[in-house]
């Protein structure tokens, strides 16, 4: 229960701000100004549950795409945390939200389409998701029993990307009131807030990523 919990605290917020719903919310609401209660319900739905696969398939694959390609976990977690880090830096320094006006341009005819291309990638579930959901499977715990740990710290991560994707759905079915509610200045301390919170992460996976290449290094020394 303890591995689960953990993993759950680690997991949650580093994908939540990952995929940045509160910002994702403008363009989403760009994307579907034209669309009937009904359908931005749908699409909201449906992007959430296209994030939840996207997320668990990295989360429980990764480690046997790593082994694939002969990717060892620390360069794993260097990497994750080098993205993490970057997105963190982006809100940091005022990035802006999606594009509203590329948002338009893309194509709208069918609700699926629309939910799955942008919304969900490359705007929820995009290459940054994959690889932070990679890096935060590789840090599965190494002491204690292997499998028990194991298993627990997966199903909190499994919990972690679920509660993601329900804030997702929900965010998303209510952009129309958050952009009439949330100003600008609003949305830049949050994005602030977020980044912060979201630096902090990065540069721990980041840490634990060195420790596992310098650490072999060192001993030999």
């Amino acid at each position: 229960m303890e591995e689960a919990i953990g993993a759950f605290l680690l997991g949650f917020p580093a994908m939540l701000s990952i995929a940045h719903p509160i910002g994702g919310a403008f363009a989403f609401a760009a994307l579907t100004d034209t669309f009937s209660p009904a359908q931005r319900e749908r699409v909201a739905l449906l992007v959430g549950c296209y994030t939840l696969v996207l997320t668990l398939v990295a989360l429980w694959t990764g480690s046997f795409v790593l082994g694939f390609f002969s990717i060892t976990l620390p360069a794993v977690r260097i990497a994750g945390g080098l993205m993490i880090a970057i997105s963190a830096w982006d809100l940091l320094r005022g990035a802006d939200a999606p594009d509203e006006a590329e948002a338009r341009t893309s194509n709208r005819s069918d609700a699926s389409d629309v939910a799955l291309v942008p919304l969900t990638m490359p705007l929820t579930a995009g290459p940054g998701m994959i690889m932070v959901a990679v890096a935060l499977g590789s840090e599965h715990p190494n002491q204690g029993d292997p499998t028990h740990g194991e298993v627990a710290f997966f199903i909190g991560l499994s919990l972690a990307a679920v509660a993601m994707s329900i804030a997702i759905w929900q965010i998303f079915r209510s952009s129309q009131w958050i952009i009439r509610f949330v100003t600008p200045n609003g949305l830049r301390t949050v994005n602030r807030l977020i980044g912060f919170l979201l630096l902090c992460i990065g540069i721990q996976i980041m840490a634990t990523g060195v420790e596992g290449v310098l650490g072999p290094l060192l001993a030999r020394g």
